[in-house]
């Protein structure tokens, strides 16, 4: 069994869209990044990544190469699951948090949930994702961007006769 952790922040930036977990949020701001900024994707991708001793997500897609300029994190998450996979690991489990003061996250959380599954090509009950606000304290709370954090569990595949 190995974990993994993530962490994941991106400010807020007007002319963007608002994606977390692969839904588009409709929101009057974006978050600003090298890709489409999902915040929440980023920080399950490095505790994947991290669980299996891969590196990181700047590692596997550097913000200095245009091939990922704007790009797709749920079709880099695929690549994630893809080296997970060929690691020889198998996802245990996923628990993901967004703090945000704005906007309310539990509109699209399900969606969110299903989106990851979908992705890691997993059972929807093997992941979580939570929000919570910071009260109005710190950079979130001031709603001048959002974070994300995840925990991962993997271990062994078994082999298959």
């Amino acid at each position: 069994m190995r974990v993994g952790f993530g962490y994941d922040v991106h400010r807020f930036s007007p002319g963007r869209k608002l994606i977390l977990g692969g839904v588009d949020i409709p929101y009057e701001l974006g978050l600003l990044g090298h890709s489409d900024a999902d915040v929440l994707l980023h920080a399950v991708m490095d505790s994947l990544l991290g669980a299996a001793a891969l590196g990181d997500i700047g590692k596997h897609f550097p913000d200095t190469d245009m091939e990922y300029k704007d790009a797709d994190s749920m079709l880099l998450l695929k690549k994630v699951a893809s080296l997970i996979k060929k690691s020889g690991y198998e996802i245990v489990n996923l628990d993901a948090c967004i703090v945000a003061q704005k906007p309310k996250i539990s509109p699209y959380r399900e969606q969110m949930v299903k989106n990851i599954a979908k992705c890691l090509n997993i059972e929807a009950t093997k992941i979580n994702v939570k929000a919570t606000t910071t009260e109005k304290l710190g950079f979130e709370g001031r709603k001048e961007g959002i974070s994300s954090h995840c925990i991962c569990l993997l271990r062994e595949e078994e082999e298959k006769c």
